[in-house]
């Protein structure tokens, strides 16, 4: 799940934006193309009134996104790839190269057993299971 936080109008398309920060957190992870991971990968877009954020001087042009992945999904190489693409969307997104230096990502990992899918609190190995009997349905 993504979380992007920002004050009302840095974005002109939040759908577009939300679309492709799942795509681009889908694609780091390298799951499996299959709806199980299409329909469960998602990006929500959060937008404050600008006086609802700032820095210490008052300013409030501040992106956060949070991204929360089952334990292990990103190694350090996914990481790294993570926080620059989403990064770099971000600023993409408002038009504001600048905004690469104000925009904070920060990754979040759920306790093992702590990922709830499908009505199910998931450790990692069933999720590999259900991908998998996903996977087996789809070609069958």
């Amino acid at each position: 799940m993504i979380d992007i936080t920002a004050a009302a109008g840095i974005f002109a398309d939040t759908h577009a934006l939300a679309c492709r920060a799942a795509e681009i957190v889908k694609e780091v992870e390298a799951v499996p193309d299959i709806p199980m991971f299409r329909r469960n990968t998602a990006a929500f877009v959060h937008e404050l009134p600008s006086a609802a954020l700032s820095n210490t001087e008052g300013a409030s042009d501040y992106v956060r996104v949070q991204v929360l992945t089952n334990a292990g999904a990103l190694d350090r190489a996914k990481q790294l790839e993570v926080v620059r693409r989403l990064t770099e969307l971000v600023s993409e997104s408002a038009g504001d190269p600048g905004l690469a230096d104000r925009t904070w990502v920060l990754l979040t990992e759920a306790a093992e057993g702590g990922w709830g899918l499908q009505g199910v609190a998931h450790t990692n190995a069933e999720l590999v299971a259900a991908a998998r009997a996903e996977i087996a349905a789809l070609s069958s």
